[in-house]
């Protein structure tokens, strides 16, 4: 949080809270399964994994692996020329 309240010129408890704000809204969004686009940043979306074979590690036994939604990122443009 240091970095981000120098950067914004904000105290580290006004820089808390504004992140603390952008994960929850963020998280609410795709709890209601909304796509979320930080442009030029990161989308985040809800995918949608089928139900798939796996094995237990322990006992070596076939198990199914039920199908579930996940969170699924994918870096934008400029992250990835700043990274890249």
């Amino acid at each position: 949080m240091e970095e981000v309240a120098n950067q914004a010129g904000l105290t580290k408890k006004m820089s808390k809270e504004g992140v603390d704000a952008i994960t929850s809204v963020i998280s609410e969004a795709l709890a209601r399964a909304e796509k979320v686009a930080l442009v030029a940043f990161v989308t985040f979306q809800i995918i949608k994994r089928k139900t798939t074979r796996g094995r237990d590690p322990r006992t070596g036994e076939e198990i199914q692996i039920p199908a579930r939604k996940v969170p699924k990122s994918k870096a934008g443009k400029g992250l990835g020329e700043k990274v890249g």
